[in-house]
């Protein structure tokens, strides 16, 4: 990685990025010249820009339909939408930056959205909002930042977008980060923000909402009168929009299926590429390494990134549900339990498991494991139709659960007396849930009301797993020995239809037939 350097400009309104930060952590090695000479001579002889505007992209007429939703939800208060800003990761390096989800369902801008942007929808006249998306516009290659600051300079980074081609592109006006402080000057105590997006941003509107609230005070000659006004992270008023901004993404509309379907096509594609590469995975002594790699390698060919940590886990490290470190050898005779998903520019995730035998063949115990995790999952999706309420969906999968793991006589009471609330026996070999819903985050929609999410109607439209799963610890003296060690999970990404369900991951082979095919197939 490049050395960086300590000569920057500060914008004038900071709200993410510090230039004088990142100097600073590196002012004792910087090499960048500061001669006039140097300045003038840097800052010429560069090509004009291509300044043609691009036609708005396929998302953003869907996110002008949701900032409609969300207008009509709090007519006459001022919403701000951080994205989010970079994070550091070890002095001058950050992690690969990603936008706040409600920032991304609102504005369509995904994979190459500006760290540090905030999209403001401002009340205007009636009920409605103007909607604005600031963020600091590239600087112009006459200007130190140019060249000389390493987090946002496009020497470093690479090119940056105007404020008319984001316009044009997203469909919203645009303004320059610089004036992201008139909008600070107008908060009220009515104005809301996304609190988790920005910490540093949500401070200041904490801020200006006091100063405002106590500037009313004293202009109602009440300065005797005690004031208080509450803010912090349970602030329920924006607790109230955070909430609202989850709930809309329940029913996903035609451009987001589209998305969780190429998501999900391309996961299908990574899958196959680990099978193909089982011959070295087995070979190396951290083989789950490996697998994460290759999976990886078709994440960022086919879409931005994976849309979480890849649970790469062989043999007992199946048992372990959210086992990422990955660092394990892989070897004929267990299993692998593989959670992954692709997630594309848009943002959209997919979340898929499968469980395969590594050397193409499942023993008896293993295949008598992963058949009553398929019957489980095959039980839940049957039930699958508008109309049912989503914790339906997970009791179905326990019924079966139960009943196998009681018929393997691990339960000390019958399934029907295990499956009573206050037992649950049988909740010891798997003690997730079986379903979450799915979209721009892996748990998507996690701020719903529980009466809208485990106690709501299932509607067309919604996408959620289905991934029930079975797991034996190494060390678990209520199963025969032959099962300890053993993890199986299935999991399928399912839409709700008009009439039913489909299992948009049911390309992927599920049965243990299937599956041992796919194993030896990929082998050639």
């Amino acid at each position: 990685m490049s050395e960086t350097t300590d000569t920057t400009t500060v914008p004038a309104e900071p709200t993410g990025i510090e230039s004088t930060e990142e100097s600073g952590r590196n002012a004792n090695r910087s090499t960048t010249p500061t001669s006039e000479g140097f300045k003038q001579y840097i800052g010429s002889g560069w090509a004009e820009r291509d300044e043609a505007l691009p036609a708005a992209r396929e998302a953003a007429a869907y996110a002008a339909r949701r900032r409609a939703a969300v207008s009509a939800a709090f007519p006459g208060q001022r919403l701000i939408i951080p994205a989010g800003d970079l994070k550091q990761r070890a002095n001058d390096t950050e992690y690969p930056f990603r936008a706040h989800s409600a920032f991304a369902h609102l504005t369509g801008w995904g994979s190459d959205s500006e760290p540090g942007a905030v999209l403001v929808l401002e009340p205007e006249g009636g009920e409605g909002h103007v909607a604005t998306v600031y963020f600091r516009e590239r600087a112009g290659r006459d200007t130190e930042e140019f060249y000389a600051n390493p987090a946002i300079g496009e020497f470093w980074i690479g090119p940056r977008p105007s404020l008319a081609h984001v316009a044009a592109d997203l469909g919203v006006a645009t303004r320059d980060l610089s004036e992201f402080g008139t909008i600070v000057d107008r908060v009220d105590t009515s104005t809301l923000v996304v609190r988790e997006a920005d910490a540093e941003l949500t401070e200041r509107i904490d801020h200006a909402r006091i100063r405002y609230a106590a500037e009313q005070a004293l202009s109602t000659n009440a300065q005797d009168a005690p004031f208080s006004i509450e803010i912090g992270d349970d602030h329920a008023p924006d607790g109230e929009l955070l909430r609202v901004l989850s709930e809309l993404r329940l029913v996903k509309d035609d451009y987001e299926i589209g998305q969780m379907r190429a998501a999900i096509d391309a996961t299908a594609r990574g899958f196959g590429e680990v099978l193909q590469e089982l011959p070295r995975i087995t070979s190396e002594v951290r083989g789950e390494r490996v697998i994460e790699g290759v999976f990886a390698t078709r994440a960022r060919l086919d879409g931005n990134d994976v849309g979480y940590g890849s649970i790469a886990a062989a043999g007992p490290h199946a048992t372990i549900l959210h086992w990422t470190r990955n660092d394990g050898p892989v070897v004929p005779g267990d299993l692998v339990l593989l959670d992954a998903g692709v997630e594309m520019d848009s943002l959209y995730t997919a979340d898929i498991t499968r469980t395969f035998p590594v050397n193409g063949t499942f023993s008896d115990v293993q295949r008598l494991v992963y058949e009553a995790v398929r019957e489980a999952a095959d039980a839940a999706f049957a039930i699958v139709r508008p109309g049912i309420v989503f914790r339906e969906v997970h009791a179905t999968a326990m019924q079966v659960i139960a009943r196998k793991t009681a018929e393997w006589r691990f339960l000390p009471v019958s399934a029907e007396v295990s499956l009573e609330p206050e037992n649950q026996f049988h909740r010891r070999y798997m003690v997730h849930g079986t379903s979450h819903h799915l979209g721009l985050d892996v748990h998507d929609c996690a701020q719903a009301r529980r009466e809208l999410y485990m106690d709501g109607v299932i509607e067309a439209g919604m996408v959620f797993t289905i991934e029930p799963g079975l797991y034996f610890q190494p060390d678990d003296l209520t199963v025969p020995e032959e099962f300890r060690g053993i993890g199986v999970r299935i999991e399928d990404d399912i839409l709700v239809t008009a009439d039913g369900a489909e299992n948009l991951s049911a390309g992927i082979p599920r049965t243990a037939d299937e599956v041992e095919a796919w194993v030896r197939g990929a082998q050639g």
